[in-house]
């Protein structure tokens, strides 16, 4: 049980932050989040809640203590060199998130500059626990990516594949994250919600204001009992 139900719904312009525990532990041995984006709601309701990502959005990133972007690590230590966390902003165009109540992935839609559609892509993660200024979740490596003519593919099979081999995710947790990606491809093959309704025709609100990252970006969500 998330507790999703026991908190209040967010309303359109509320800014909230949607975050990732991390995989690694950072300098002092702690596993905490690493991975901070501030965002605007979109819609909130019963079946999905819906979040803008501006461009310029002030972030939090994780990045090798030298300061070294993870991307740019070779693969073989990408997970297990040291690693710390530092601010950054959001490059490019924004994006839009959409996560639907219980379901291990979201959603997120892509454009090239002047609104043109890039993609959909699909982020295996923890299905979200709720709290009162945003969402927590856990990244799960493997991901797809959704083109405009409906075709797929797997997106990050490599980091999938080294995750299990330096322990971070143990073989039966793999076995369900596949699972999740499989079940998120029938919904692909049907063309179902989110990727028939629209979506890519949004825009945001121009009086929106971009959200501030918090100085208190890390703080515990209050967990809600079960």
């Amino acid at each position: 049980m998330t507790g999703t139900e026991r908190i209040e719904r967010w309303s359109p312009g509320d800014h909230i932050l949607w975050r990732y525990r991390g995989h690694a532990p950072d300098l002092a041995g702690h596993y905490g989040v690493d991975i901070c984006r501030p965002v605007t709601v979109v819609q909130d309701t019963a079946d999905v809640l819906a979040v803008w990502m501006a461009p310029g959005t002030e972030c939090v990133k994780p990045v090798l203590v030298d300061g070294t972007p993870v991307h740019e690590q070779p693969l073989a230590t990408r997970y297990t060199a040291p690693r710390t966390v530092k601010r950054d902003h959001w490059f490019g165009t924004g994006v839009l998130k959409l996560a639907r109540p219980g379901e291990p992935w979201s959603v997120w839609l892509f454009w090239e500059p002047g609104w043109r559609f890039k993609n959909w892509y699909v982020n295996l993660e923890e299905p979200r626990t709720r709290w009162a200024d945003g969402i927590d979740s856990e990244d799960h490596f493997l991901d797809i990516c959704v083109y405009p003519d409906r075709s797929w593919r797997w997106e990050d099979e490599d980091e999938f594949d080294q995750a299990q081999r330096v322990g971070l995710m143990d073989a039966q947790k793999a076995v369900q994250v596949r699972a999740a990606g499989l079940a998120a491809v029938e919904v692909i093959h049907a063309w179902a919600a989110p990727f028939s309704e629209g979506w890519e025709h949004w825009r945001p609100d121009p009086g929106w204001r971009v959200p501030e990252l918090p100085a208190d970006w890390d703080r515990t969500a209050a967990r809600l009992a079960s």
